[in-house]
């Protein structure tokens, strides 16, 4: 049975809930309204063959300032098989009376479109006839050349979106996550290749799927680690590191060749940019430039098991400080007991009482215990508060008939449990939880004109 908490204050719960809309909504501002409002071309590479290279490349700058670098080749074949190599996105060959633009649509049909605007009208200013080639075409499937980037949005999204989940199975330990991560990374990255085969948005070549692999373990790991130290806001960063700061930076949607300048810089920073200039790589130009995505997906993992390793280790250093450390007296908690309850973490479960004898549907006890007098008789009704380690309260609950309680949804923090029970001196103590152990927590009540018995660990 549980007691009643306090009304919580409007201000710190307007506050506590309103954080997380708010952050969409200026994110979607500034990362997606900002840089894709009016996308233009910054520093695009094009080859250019024959002597006229230097010439126009002073032209095209007076026209468009640092929209266009261009790359002096000096025989056709030489600028087409630069686009080929990913050292430029197109080539542009004037020969006599005829001038051919040689595009990628892999590299973007938006980009694509404007490099066909901007040298038709440099060919037509020069009364040279334009024609366009298409150098490396997208799959069938894929119309408008961005169909590859929402099957890479599953494997960005999925990773981070199960660590969400996963942080309300609080029976699940930290080494049974892991596993069910690789599960759920193999299962999108397999099906989410086939789903793509089967639409022919993406060739057919299985190397993807390794690279789908890795991203999903990149993020999963990433966020999970990142959770004892982020806490209450690991929903708000994660969302900002995998939503709103990689998808305008990852050139899928709108090539990253024409957004403003911090999108260009994360773009060969975040995981989802490389993934999709790993898969280009893959399905269109024969394996190359892969160093530089592989190397940068495989460093985002190595970042996220340091994290992980290094929140075993404090988890490790809490319990030895536990068990070595003094117990709160009920004076450090008393003044606490009237705050409302807050949850300590936006996606983890709301601390709350559940069935002590058995699993309720709630889920099952974190800490459980029984209350009882000397002579064992239960201890009915008796108050059992929960504290966070900076003393807020968490939970409270009372005995049942037998004396038992029993609370989840606990943080893994050090914890402070405070009963209360009419006619008996108040008693403390602390504990430890760990995600997929239920820790047990009796206490044993002393007349009021006997010194407190401070509770065994069990």
């Amino acid at each position: 049975m549980s007691e009643e908490d306090p009304k919580p204050k409007l201000l710190p719960t307007l506050a506590g809930n309103l954080w997380f809309p708010l952050l969409f909504f200026f994110g979607f501002i500034v990362c997606y309204m900002m840089p894709f409002h009016s996308p233009a071309p910054h520093d695009v590479k094009v080859a250019v063959s024959g002597p006229t290279a230097a010439q126009l490349g002073q032209a095209l700058e007076k026209q468009a300032p640092g929209a266009f670098d261009i790359v002096p080749y000096e025989h056709a074949g030489d600028a087409k098989q630069a686009v080929l190599d990913r050292d430029t996105v197109a080539a542009f060959t004037p020969q006599g009376d005829t001038a051919t633009l040689h595009v990628a649509k892999a590299n973007g049909a938006m980009l694509e479109q404007t490099l066909t605007a901007t040298f038709s009208g440099v060919a037509e200013q020069s009364d040279q006839h334009f024609t366009s080639h298409e150098l490396v075409p997208t799959a069938k499937g894929d119309v408008t050349g961005t169909g590859m980037f929402y099957v890479a949005m599953v494997w960005n999204i999925v990773p981070y979106i199960t660590v969400m989940m996963l942080l309300r199975a609080v029976t699940l330990s930290r080494r049974t996550k892991m596993v069910i991560f690789a599960g759920v990374g193999a299962f999108v990255s397999i099906v989410g290749y086939l789903a793509g085969l089967a639409m022919d948005i993406i060739p057919n070549d299985p190397l993807a799927i390794l690279y789908a692999f890795l991203i999903t373990q990149a993020i999963s790991w990433v966020t999970f680690g990142l959770v004892p130290f982020v806490k209450q806001y690991i929903p708000g960063v994660a969302i900002t590191l995998f939503v709103l700061l990689s998808i305008p930076s990852s050139g899928g949607a709108v090539p990253h060749d024409m957004v403003p300048g911090f999108f260009r810089w994360l773009h060969p920073v975040m995981p989802l940019g490389n993934l999709i200039d790993a898969l280009h790589g893959i399905f269109y130009f024969d394996g190359k430039g892969l160093l530089r995505p592989t190397l940068v997906l495989c460093a985002w993992a190595v970042f996220g098991a340091a994290l992980i390793g290094l929140s075993i280790v404090m988890a490790r250093r809490k319990q030895q400080r536990l068990g070595t450390g003094a117990e709160a007296g009920p004076e450090t908690v008393k003044e606490t007991l009237e705050e409302p309850a807050e949850d300590p973490s936006f996606e983890a479960p709301m601390p709350h009482a559940v069935g002590a004898v058995g699993h309720s549907h709630s889920g099952a006890p974190m800490l459980a215990g029984r209350v009882t007098q000397d002579g064992g008789a239960p201890v009915v009704h008796a108050t059992v508060v929960v504290l966070d380690s900076r003393g807020r309260q968490l939970v409270r609950t009372r005995t049942d008939r037998e004396g038992r309680y029993a609370v989840t949804g606990l943080p893994e923090d050090f914890l402070t449990v405070l009963l209360q029970a009419s006619g008996n001196r108040s008693m403390v103590t602390r504990l430890l939880p760990v995600a997929g152990r239920a820790s047990t927590q009796d206490f044993v009540l002393a007349d009021t004109n006997q010194a407190d018995k401070l509770p065994a660990h069990n």
